[in-house]
């Protein structure tokens, strides 16, 4: 640790002193009860234990625990057991004594808070993946016993990012991006705006700190502006509310850097565009909650009658709270510059919750009332999550990114009732929440009055109304697009029985073939069936039938007890020649299917083809199946032709590595988005002249406002066609770009 010789010992008592004394009095500022004695009893002991340490900045380690107990005294509003294993959080970790000694001293309560927070001391991300899971399910773990463990570690980690400037360059990103990725979005869940924002802000100025220097220095630049056009802003409001005899504070906040920032990134614009910079905000002190309310939609009529309110952005998160039990009236007016200026109405009790989060429930006495009872649901989400832990590191963070940290929204119907989706919901997770059928049928929705795909994301406020069609079914890809445990369950379900119909479908059409030219149905006809098309059932011969995957003509092979013909023809890799014989699964001797097999082209002739039903390309993983021929035909690891093939022609299959080539490549891309004036001629450019890539096809097919396009295009490998669907997608109206097999 750094030493720090420009301060006497007794300046450094003076300061630590002084330090304690502003955690104290606001301490004794506060609604808590006064245990002054605990909180003293471990502030000695803590400066006792870590006497003669120092931080890296060179100011005496107990400086540390104070910030942290202040913090969550005076930002986040906890009480004297908080304050008190706040100001022991590191004794244990640090010092040489132990959580029975903490016990033993302070009692089982504060000891059982200390010990879960040095089980989830340092930093999430480790060196392994696996350590970084391991690290994370202890702090869920902990956080599910006693939720002032995350709390309180919520504030250590903000006294960290605002002391990190100590730190060497390396470790700053590091800490940076594991806030940002883990503790700034839990923030958010817990309720904790205030820490929320200035976590994302800290984690930006060191991730890029010239963009915000930048940002910074724009938003300073502006403030005289910004103050003069809020004063004339506010002013006519002001003597509305004076007259209605309210006690209330009228305040603008600007965005934080970082969400300015995201917005510019999200938007492509420059700061000058960012119209919606700051926010205002009225509190109003009111005694009773029952009258909260009415106070709300008062003020929004007295706001509304001076400004014109944009139509579409008025929030009522009074009626439906967040699910972080966030409650305010939010109403957007024209302000005097033209502009479009948000006012957030709320109570002063709404207010502490709003940044506060579930620690401001306490001052309240809510007990366990709707909030409480939301909190003990989302820790039984921890504990079930926990249970079964994804097996990849990585996938189980991002599963609980997903499931813990991601906002609901609420949309309305046409009819203005109100349901509730996660973050990230399509049209077609609510079409399944209001009716199956609605979801099977669904061909796309009208969002805000306009025409959307069905695989289009929602947003909260957003009215949305299910386009349906008679003729529209479910499709397997629709997956993608649902996230909702509820739309996933109903899709399925649609889907095997879509499956089932068009298995009843071909099974007839089997037999009408077979009765048409005069076979007789056995068993023995259906094995052959099966064994000549490569399917591992007749469930599944039936269904590529029913689904015009192989097609019945009048060409027929010999059936030897009958001497009747009978041939089919379906769509497949092999063809011709490249047909595996079905008699034998003896693998060619010409090729060693134990080793690698090297794809290579030279000269324009290649040692390897590729499969139709697929269409591999370098990049890919591989998989490679010998022929009679001894032709390797390389297919998509994920395909499904392959996977038929693994279970009756395993000893053919060989592992193949892409190596020298020199072809170019057929990729087939997916567009979908909303049909508008220019946005092909946008794809177009592109394609060939940004990127240089020669189309080889486009099918263009337009519905209802909504456009669909396959685009066949001839690439050199797989990091080509993601590139390209990339930036595809960065163009206006486009919703998705995806390759296609």
């Amino acid at each position: 640790m750094m030493q720090n010789n420009n301060i006497s010992p007794e300046m450094e008592d003076q300061m630590i002193n002084q330090a304690y004394q502003n955690l104290l009095n606001g301490y004794l500022s506060s609604n808590h009860r006064k245990k002054v004695e605990i909180i003293d009893k471990a502030f000695k002991f803590a400066r006792d234990a870590h006497k003669g340490i120092r931080r890296r900045s060179g100011e005496p380690y107990i400086m540390h625990p104070i910030a942290v107990a202040t913090i969550v005294s005076q930002e986040i509003g906890l009480g004297s057991t908080s304050i008190s294993a706040a100001l022991l959080h590191d004794v244990v970790e640090d010092t040489d004594y132990t959580v029975e000694d903490i016990a033993s001293q302070f009692g089982d309560k504060i000891a059982r808070i200390v010990d879960g927070l040095t089980k989830i001391s340092g930093g999430i991300f480790g060196d392994k993946a696996s350590v970084q899971a391991e690290n994370f399910r202890k702090l869920l773990l902990t956080m599910s016993e006693d939720i002032r463990v995350i709390l309180i570690k919520m504030a250590d980690r903000l006294h960290n990012m605002r002391t990190l400037s100590s730190m060497p360059p390396n470790k700053q990103y590091k800490i940076a991006g594991e806030t940002l990725y883990i503790y700034a979005p839990l923030a958010q869940r817990l309720g904790l705006y205030t820490i929320k924002t200035e976590l994302e802000d800290l984690s930006f100025k060191y991730n890029h700190p010239a963009d915000y220097q930048r940002i910074s220095n724009l938003i300073s630049a502006s403030e005289e502006s910004r103050n003069e056009l809020f004063t004339r802003f506010s002013a006519p409001i002001r003597e509305r509310l004076d007259n209605m005899g309210l006690k209330y504070t009228f305040t603008v906040r600007v965005k934080s850097c970082y969400s300015i920032w995201k917005k510019m990134q999200k938007k492509h614009i420059p700061f000058e565009e960012v119209y919606d910079l700051y926010a205002a905000r009225i509190v109003f002190e009111c005694d009773k909650e029952s009258n909260e309310k009415h106070i709300c939609w008062n003020i929004y009529e007295q706001i509304t009658e001076v400004y014109t309110k944009h139509p579409d952005r008025v929030r009522d998160w009074l009626t439906t709270p967040k699910v972080n039990k966030y409650q305010a009236l939010h109403v957007t007016v024209m302000g005097p510059d033209g502009n479009w200026v948000e006012v957030q109405i709320r109570s002063k009790r709404m207010d502490d919750i709003a940044e506060r989060g579930f620690a401001a429930h306490w001052k309240y006495k809510i007990g366990e009332g709707e909030e409480e009872k939301e909190l003990v649901r989302w820790l039984q989400t921890i504990t079930d999550i926990l249970k079964e832990p994804e097996p990849n590191a990585i996938d189980f963070l991002d599963t609980i990114k997903l499931n813990l940290f991601a906002s609901e929204i609420v949309v309305f119907t046409t009819k203005g009732e109100t349901m509730t989706l996660p973050k990230g919901a399509s049209v077609l997770d609510m079409a399944f929440a209001l009716h199956t059928d609605l979801g099977t049928h669904c061909i796309a929705g009208k969002v805000n009055h306009e025409l959307v795909p069905n695989s289009y994301k929602l947003s909260s406020g957003d009215q949305v109304e299910i386009i349906t069609s008679n003729t529209g079914a479910p499709k397997p890809d629709w997956e993608k697009y649902v996230i909702t445990a509820k739309g996933k369950t109903r899709l399925r379900k649609a889907l095997r029985h879509q499956r089932r119909l068009i298995i009843d479908k071909g099974e007839k059409r089997f037999m009408d073939f077979l009765a048409d030219h005069n076979i007789e149905f056995s068993n023995e006809i259906l094995s052959q069936a099966i064994t000549r098309q490569f399917v591992a059932n007749k469930e599944e011969l039936y269904f590529m039938i029913g689904n015009d995957e192989i097609k019945l003509n009048e060409e027929m092979i010999t059936r030897k007890e009958q001497g009747a013909r009978f041939n089919w023809w379906r769509r497949n890799p092999f063809k011709g020649k490249e047909h595996p014989k079905a008699s034998t699964d003896e693998p060619s001797k010409a090729i060693d299917t134990k080793a690698v097999y090297r794809l290579v082209t030279r000269d324009g002739v290649s040692n390897y083809q590729i499969a139709s039903c697929c269409h591999p390309i370098p990049g890919d993983d591989a998989v490679g199946f010998i022929n009679d021929e001894n032709k390797v035909i390389v297919h998509k690891m994920d395909c499904s032709t392959l996977a038929r093939l693994k279970a009756s022609y395993g000893s053919r299959l060989v592992q193949t590595q892409w190596e020298d080539y020199s072809d170019r490549f057929q990729a087939t891309i997916n567009i979908m988005g909303i049909d508008q004036m220019g946005i092909l001629q946008s794809i177009v450019n592109i394609i060939s002249t940004n990127m240089s890539i020669n189309m080889k096809k486009m099918n263009v097919t337009a519905d209802q406002g909504v456009f669909n396009c396959e685009l066949v295009v001839l690439v050199s490998d797989a990091s080509v066609v993601t590139n390209l669907c990339r930036e595809i997608k960065k163009v206006k109206g486009v919703n998705s770009a995806t390759r296609m097999n």
